[in-house]
């Protein structure tokens, strides 16, 4: 098993805290698997074995406890007389009125509780009003790239395990399929068509499925592209999908639920403020993208700030994109000290490019660092103050100097 140092140091860092830990993430990012390393690590550590409760609602041994009650009393029983027991339940989400059942366990004093599911609306509704202040959401995505480049032996070249990253994708099932194009194309549809037909459709109750499979297409095929929600529907019915504004709302909502899509909001610097028109969308897994575009992918630039966004987002959590009066910042995130900046190009070897991607963070008049990221062969060096740095030093997290 690939280790995920962040998402394990988080999971150790709540443990026996009066919180539920929920492990929220798009489906087959590994959730699951984290849960069982965290769980194996417990009984390392001299908790009993029977003091681990594990129930993966998706396995079909379990499906006698898709009913609440059902579920609920079977982990009231397997904790009953026992000190604190460590609870695991995987994609709790397929139990109807599950919101019930997680508030009840909660209020067990030997019971510490661990949820996760493929779904944003885990914590929306009800759940969310139920447990307010009480639960502390550790969204998971696939490998990071120094994840992935830590299955592999440590002879291989960075800059060509990059290519492969990129191409097949951070699911981290596909590099059992790295080898083999036919399986890898194969795995990644199943799971586009099951979040798209079952997380997204079913839940909808939609009807225009060919709409939801044009507009997945369109938004892999425009990552890092400001857009509307008239534009897409617009260009979409021009290409022969009619489907109103409303519809790609609603589609659009429930597939970025589904972890498919991260948004990033526009931010005024200057102005310290959200702006409401325009945002950008990221794909989770550029592998999954290949695959709906039907391999139609040559844009490295583009891609290679989904990656860095993908990275800030595992970093610092929300990520946004910056604006300085008519300039674009690519990225802004926050730290505990304050903002900061994170311009991306493929390229900055001719004197135009390099002044042109500096001049965004350069109009930024504060002290708060800013980072420059390329794909050039070069040296950590800085501009005024702005530190520029090679993309894959800076996903493997190599120091400085």
């Amino acid at each position: 098993m690939i280790q995920r140092p962040r998402y394990l140091e988080k999971l150790r860092r709540w443990k026996d805290r009066d919180v539920i830990k929920v492990v929220t993430g798009v489906r087959r990012c590994g959730k699951s698997t984290l849960l069982r390393m965290f769980s194996d690590e417990l009984v390392a550590s001299g908790v009993p074995r029977d003091c681990v409760i594990t129930i993966n609602l998706e396995q079909m041994e379990n499906d006698r406890l898709l009913d609440a009650r059902a579920l609920h009393d079977e982990i009231v029983a397997r904790a009953q007389g026992k000190d604190t027991c460590y609870l695991f339940i995987d994609e709790v989400q397929n139990v109807p009125d599950f919101q019930r059942v997680v508030d009840s366990l909660y209020t067990r004093d030997n019971i510490d509780l661990y949820i996760t599911g493929s779904n944003a609306l885990l914590l929306g509704g009800r759940l969310a009003t139920l447990l307010s202040g009480r639960y502390v959401e550790i969204n998971m995505m696939p490998l990071s790239f120094s994840e992935y480049v830590s299955a592999f032996d440590a002879a291989e070249s960075p800059s060509r395990l990059y290519s492969r990253y990129i191409a097949n994708g951070a699911m981290p099932a596909t590099l059992q399929f790295a080898s083999n194009p036919i399986d890898l194309r194969d795995y990644l549809d199943g799971i586009l068509n099951t979040i798209l037909l079952k997380d997204v459709a079913q839940r909808l109750n939609a009807s225009n499925t060919i709409g939801l499979g044009a507009l997945c297409s369109f938004m892999f095929d425009n990552i890092g592209n400001l857009t509307t929600i008239k534009r897409i529907s617009d260009v979409l019915t021009s290409q022969g999908t009619k489907i109103s504004g409303n519809t790609v709302a609603e589609y659009l909502s429930a597939i970025t639920d589904s972890f498919v899509f991260y948004p990033a909001k526009r931010y005024d610097v200057r102005g310290g403020r959200l702006l409401k028109l325009q945002e950008k969308y990221y794909a989770v897994d550029l592998g999954m993208r290949r695959v709906a575009l039907s391999g139609r992918v040559r844009d490295t630039g583009r891609i290679l700030e989904n990656v860095v966004f993908l990275e800030l987002r595992r970093r610092y959590g929300e990520v946004f994109v910056g604006r300085v009066g008519d300039l674009e910042i690519d990225f802004v995130a926050n730290e505990p000290a304050g903002p900061v900046y994170f311009q991306v190009a493929e390229s900055v070897r001719s004197e135009e490019t390099l002044a042109r991607e500096l001049a965004s963070l350069r109009a930024v008049r504060d002290n708060c660092p800013k980072t420059l990221i390329t794909l050039d062969d070069a040296d950590p060096c800085y501009h005024d103050g702005i530190l520029q740095v090679n993309a894959l030093d800076w996903l493997l997290e190599k120091p400085i100097g």
